[in-house]
């Protein structure tokens, strides 16, 4: 078995490595790593929950602790390029922890919050800077940030990236950094857009890939229940009331009805949360840090922040609405099951959202389970034949209807490995 002493990182990380309990890198480090600390560029292909950051930040790391250089007032040495506000910021949280016995600089940069502080924090300059492109764009046309003298270049979720339509932002930002520089972009698929972007960014690159996507859904226990709208917030209180649940995200369609099952949920003496783009990021980052540490029981959530989402001991997802698009039902799910632990799936599927069960089962290459064994069971829901809802004017289109906003990732390949082992993610 690989440790990651094995794979020659620098001391300090190995420390703090040792002090989160990770001992065996996940594939993806295990490949990925090698190449990295040897400055090749790098096409990860590799879904969330696959220990991906790890693969990238400890190789960064490892190059600032073993070549120490001055960094430019106004400059970094690595800039990260993430898709959302909330993957920012948890990039930023993992590389501070990986290098907590080292000297190291960092800042994280994105739109929603005033730009005094993150324009102060990159005076001096700093080792690793991680950002969303629109306000990193900003506050580089402002003269703030300068990245002439960039070594390494990560994108993360690239394919993420372009779907929020950051593709020209992206473009504008290389334009302006230097052609010598290693460079990784990592993303869970690989449709031609992103073989487009690899091959224009990239030089010999070195190919990882991990895990096909099926095999996220296949390690997670799956169910549908068919349910009238009226009735959804009954069954998931009852599904809420077992001691199996110990941690829960819920997932609904629209914000406004976030909100609602939020509001009903603490009525009922159930801790929740609710996280969208319209809550100011203030109000996200309390929701996260109260999800983490237990104190609040369900965070629910839209599409748009599903990324953000990025907790090892989630122990069931709930569809309390079904997606419009199938794929996001497999991002959706993979909030549990992570770091090798089992976790649960069950849907909510009314009569109008029949349809998009049937596109989600034909993506996924199997049938999700029927429970009717409960007491909001509809056979009108479970007969349908209705056309689903049209949402945001565009039917069941593929753009994203709520703009630029939302949220990151990671569930884990295998089942894991023997008692007192756990894989850094």
């Amino acid at each position: 078995m690989t440790t990651f002493a094995d794979l020659q990182l620098a001391d300090p990380l190995l420390r703090a490595l040792a002090e989160e309990g990770y001992t065996q890198p996940t594939p993806i480090q295990e490949q990925s790593i090698p190449y990295l600390m040897a400055g090749r560029d790098l096409l990860g292909l590799a879904q969330t929950g696959t220990g991906k950051t790890a693969a990238f930040a400890l190789p960064i790391l490892h190059h600032i602790f073993t070549h120490k250089q001055v960094v430019p007032p106004k400059g970094a040495r690595v800039l990260v390029l993430a898709p959302t506000r909330e993957l920012a910021s948890q990039i930023d949280e993992s590389f501070k922890a990986y290098a907590r016995h080292m000297k190291f600089t960092h800042a994280v940069i994105f739109g929603g919050v005033g730009q005094g502080r993150q324009v102060e924090a990159m005076r001096r300059g700093v080792d690793v800077l991680v950002a969303a492109p629109g306000r990193l764009l900003d506050l580089m046309g402002q003269g703030f940030i300068n990245l002439s003298h960039l070594e390494v270049l990560v994108l993360d979720e690239a394919d993420r990236m372009l779907d929020m339509g950051f593709v020209r932002d992206i473009r504008r930002i290389v334009a302006v950094l230097p052609k010598k520089r290693q460079t990784l972009l990592f993303s869970a698929t690989m449709p031609p857009s992103i073989s487009d972007l690899a091959h224009n960014l990239l030089t010999d690159p070195a190919r990882v890939e991990i895990t096909p996507p099926s095999s996220t859904v296949d390690r997670i226990r799956q169910a549908v229940m068919f349910v009238e709208p009226d009735k959804k917030k009954d069954a998931l209180l009852l599904l809420l009331s077992s001691p199996k649940v110990a941690r829960a995200v819920v997932f609904t369609l629209m914000k406004h009805e976030a909100n609602k099952v939020t509001e009903f949920l603490n009525r009922n003496n159930v801790t929740a949360e609710a996280i969208h783009g319209n809550k100011s990021q203030g109000a996200r980052e309390r929701a996260m840090t109260g999800f983490r540490s237990g104190s609040v029981k369900v965070l629910v959530a839209t599409d748009i922040a599903a990324r953000g989402i990025d907790v090892d001991d989630v122990s069931h997802v709930f569809n309390y609405d079904l997606p419009n698009v199938p794929e996001s039902y497999v991002h959706r799910i993979g909030r549990t099951a992570r770091a090798g632990r089992e976790g649960w799936a069950v849907s909510f599927c009314d009569p109008e959202q029949r349809a998009w069960l049937k596109d989600i089962e034909r993506t996924i290459g199997k049938k999700v389970p029927v429970v009717r064994d409960h007491p909001y069971h509809s056979d009108v829901a479970e007969n349908s034949t209705m056309r689903p809802p049209v949402l945001g004017g565009g039917g069941r289109g593929r753009g994203n209807p709520s703009g630029r906003g939302g949220g990151g990732n990671r569930p884990n390949g295998g089942r894991g490995g023997p008692p007192g082992r756990r894989r850094v993610a």
